[in-house]
């Protein structure tokens, strides 16, 4: 693979996604759940005929609940969301809904804000330290590797790939978020955790592979360049990679069409992450180490 020639080119898909992504967060942002921001959860279904959404709003207007949001799910059963409910206005709530048909109530769930906040901010300890532990790891792995690139660019590059890994999901939440309400929740931030894994996974077996032929040609005292190690190392790993994940995203889209509504989300975020981590890994991680490396030779040439 002629990583020199085509060098620009790898760039560009995943410059406009992430491009992309974050102008569609600091646009619109991501609509958290409950179990990020709290509040309460009624999961209802009627034995008959549902309601239109439009009556159901209509009817819960007099209570005085705040926004309540109406969500269908499957055929016949509504969510509702609405800020935190006292065991009155859940009762209220119930009895109201019962007055539009037959129905039984499936589950009910109250999140204070205090924990919301709380889950978010271990989520974004847990981001940080990924990352962190990700840079020390790799940093140490790749010790022996000082020529031509340093041990420590090898982080640098896989964390560059993977914060690409989570904002491509990030920013289709989003878009989603703001134009057909979709909301992102624990299960969201344990698949964006889920991406970092496996998306490291793939780049850290294409950087061994570099580091492999690095030492072979010194053992060998063969002169090669850098760019052209890579592009053999890409090529001698890229049906593993692909194949690997090929086969991850085939029971994920099982999941997604055929699992139940809460998991929809979980799955269709790591359908994206997965994608946008394969290609990552082997089309931009690299890459972006031969560019650096470029960029680094023509800085000590002057």
């Amino acid at each position: 693979m002629n990583i020199s020639k085509n060098l620009k080119y790898f760039f560009i898909l995943p410059g406009v996604l992430s491009l992309a992504a974050i102008l569609a967060l600091g646009l619109w942002g991501l609509k958290p759940g409950i179990d990020l921001a709290g509040g309460s959860l009624l999961q209802v279904t009627y034995q008959n005929s549902r309601p239109p959404v439009q009556q159901v709003q209509q009817i819960t207007e007099p209570l005085a609940l705040g926004e309540v949001r109406v969500q269908p799910a499957d055929t016949a059963s509504y969510i509702i969301r609405t800020r935190a409910l006292s065991n009155d206005e859940h009762n209220n709530l119930s009895a109201v809904l019962g007055g539009l048909g037959s129905m039984k109530e499936d589950q009910f769930t109250t999140i204070g804000p205090t924990i919301g906040a709380e889950l978010l901010q271990k989520a974004w300890i847990a981001i940080v330290l990924v990352v962190l532990c990700t840079i020390i790891f790799i940093a140490w792995a790749f010790r022996g590797v000082s020529k031509p690139v340093q041990s420590w660019k090898y982080g640098i590059v896989a964390i560059v790939t993977l914060l690409h890994d989570i904002l491509v999901p990030a920013g289709l939440f989003a878009i989603l978020g703001h134009f057909v309400g979709a909301e992102v929740d624990a299960l969201f931030i344990v698949a964006l955790l889920t991406i970092l894994g496996i998306s490291i996974n793939d780049t850290i077996v294409v950087f061994d592979r570099i580091r492999e032929n690095l030492r072979l040609n010194e053992d060998k005292g063969k002169r090669e360049e850098f760019e052209e190690v890579v592009g053999r190392s890409i090529t001698q790993t890229i049906a593993r990679s692909i194949n690997t994940s090929l086969t991850v995203v085939i029971v994920l889209f099982a999941l997604y069409l055929l699992g139940p509504m809460v998991t929809k989300n979980f799955a269709l975020t790591l359908i994206v992450g997965m994608i946008a981590g394969t290609y990552s890994s082997i089309f931009l991680a690299s890459p972006l180490l031969v560019a650096w490396q470029k960029w680094s030779a023509r800085g000590a040439k002057k």
